[in-house]
């Protein structure tokens, strides 16, 4: 008698164990299912980690003048953690497909990732304006520098008419220029004055591309739900503005040039009739395998817009190039130089992140609660020279842990000089005319 509870409790423990291996073995085959799929429907789920630090010796005041992205001076800025939810389509085939992609970013690039089409007041009359809800507050209110942004939220679709039709429908980056908000798409760490100022980031709307043959390709469609001629809209506000995007690009029968225009073009506002557009001319050409040239050209323009208490028609335009060479398939050097001109001071401000966080009640909170915004902006033509690096540490070191092994590193040095126009005196950066930065970033997609 003195054995049973002994007896029941073996019983019950090997019951216990027995059950717990049978809802283990359900759950495995449960999680073997959900893995599976996920493969078979096509979803992916990604993403990339970015960060890095910046040195300029000239700046005391925290930022590197209108230098945007890595725009904190001797500092380090965890810029973008991303990721996206993703469904791509066929390219070509004779039957429908349906997918899209959610992105979901957090960092001190979000600021310039938001939908801030709607500015904080009217560029036609000043007006104070109500912005858009879209990414605008999602977090982060106690903090200058960090936010979230919701850059791409679209879906997507595969049509099978002639050659095959790509349709995007949502909200999603611009296909115009050569840079992109993406850090894994740029070799460098900070941007040029194009990218930060002369394009939009975002439009929401829809857009259809369309491969006319192995050379030939364009796009095409429409965008609405902003206050700047159909740049970084949402879904919210100014939804009676509907503007136009498209382009056309070529290619080389041996892939190795490219040349492509793409533009915009609408009225400002659903307040404005006057125009705002603008085009980018993008060309590629390989010089040999190892050997990478772009040039780039844009010009913009927005018609009446109030600068200084007048209305007058404001333009922004300039050029940039990029060389590149891969001395090994793990590291690649390359230079940028740019020369930019914001004709009528109205596109390029120092800093940048205090503008783009000024609120209609002429607030920043990028220098603190209950500050006002003391952005600068003058006509102006600006240089820039980058030289940098890509280095593929883990590839070269031989580090086989699999999460690393596209673990990048970019160290760059860049140099900026403005010069003012019609006379005036402008230093933007730390009170004077030049800076030179020093930077080192690390990129890791996963």
């Amino acid at each position: 008698m003195s054995c049973t509870p002994k007896r029941r409790s073996r019983t019950v423990f090997v019951s216990a164990v027995s059950l717990f291996a049978a809802v283990a073995g359900s759950t495995d085959v449960h999680a073997n299912a959900a893995v599976e799929w996920f493969k078979d429907s096509g979803i992916r789920v990604g993403g990339w980690i970015n960060g890095g630090a910046t040195f300029n010796p000239g700046q005391a005041s925290g930022f590197n003048g209108p230098v945007t992205f890595a725009d904190r001076s001797n500092r380090f800025q965890l810029n973008q953690f991303n990721i996206f939810i993703q469904r791509p389509v066929v390219a070509e085939g004779s039957a429908w497909d349906f997918g899209g992609r959610f992105d979901f970013m957090f960092g001190t690039d979000a600021i310039f990732t938001q939908a801030y089409g709607v500015p904080a007041f009217d560029v036609n009359t000043g007006q104070p304006l109500d912005r858009s809800n879209w990414d605008l507050d999602l977090c982060c209110a106690s903090t200058r520098y960090y936010g979230i942004a919701l850059p791409q939220a679209y879906a997507e679709a595969y049509v099978p008419v002639g050659n095959g039709l790509n349709v995007k429908l949502g909200h999603f980056y611009t296909p115009i220029g050569y840079e992109s908000v993406p850090a894994p798409d740029n070799f460098f760490y900070t941007h040029a004055y194009t990218m930060q100022y002369g394009e939009p980031f975002t439009h929401t709307g829809a857009l259809g591309n369309y491969k006319i043959n192995d050379n030939w390709s364009i796009i095409g469609g429409v965008t609405t739900g902003s206050a700047t001629g159909g740049w970084d809209g949402a879904f919210d506000k100014q939804l009676g503005n509907w503007g136009g995007i498209g382009g056309i690009t070529w290619t080389s029968d041996d892939m190795a040039s490219s040349a492509n225009i793409s533009g915009t073009y609408s009225e400002t506002s659903t307040r404005s009739s006057e125009p705002w557009g603008m085009y980018s001319v993008v060309l590629k050409h390989k010089i040999t395998t190892k050997t990478h040239f772009v040039f780039q050209h844009d010009h913009g323009y927005a018609g009446g817009v109030l600068l200084n208490g007048v209305n007058k028609n404001a333009e922004w335009y300039g050029i940039n190039t990029h060389l590149y060479y891969d001395l090994t398939p793990e590291l690649s050097v390359g230079v940028r130089g740019e020369w930019f001109r914001d004709r009528d001071g109205f596109r390029v401000f120092s800093p940048g992140r205090v503008a783009a966080a000024t609120d209609n009640r002429g607030l920043s909170y990028a220098l603190g609660r209950g500050q006002f915004g003391n952005s600068t902006s003058v006509p102006a033509d600006y240089y820039a020279v980058t030289v940098g690096m890509n280095w593929k540490a883990a590839k070269t070191l031989k580090l086989e842990w699999k999460p690393i092994q596209q673990f990048n590193v970019r160290p760059n040095v860049r140099y900026d000089n403005v010069d003012a126009l019609h006379g005036a005196t402008y230093r933007p950066f730390g009170g004077k005319k030049d800076q030179v930065v020093l930077s080192l970033d690390f990129m890791v997609p996963f």
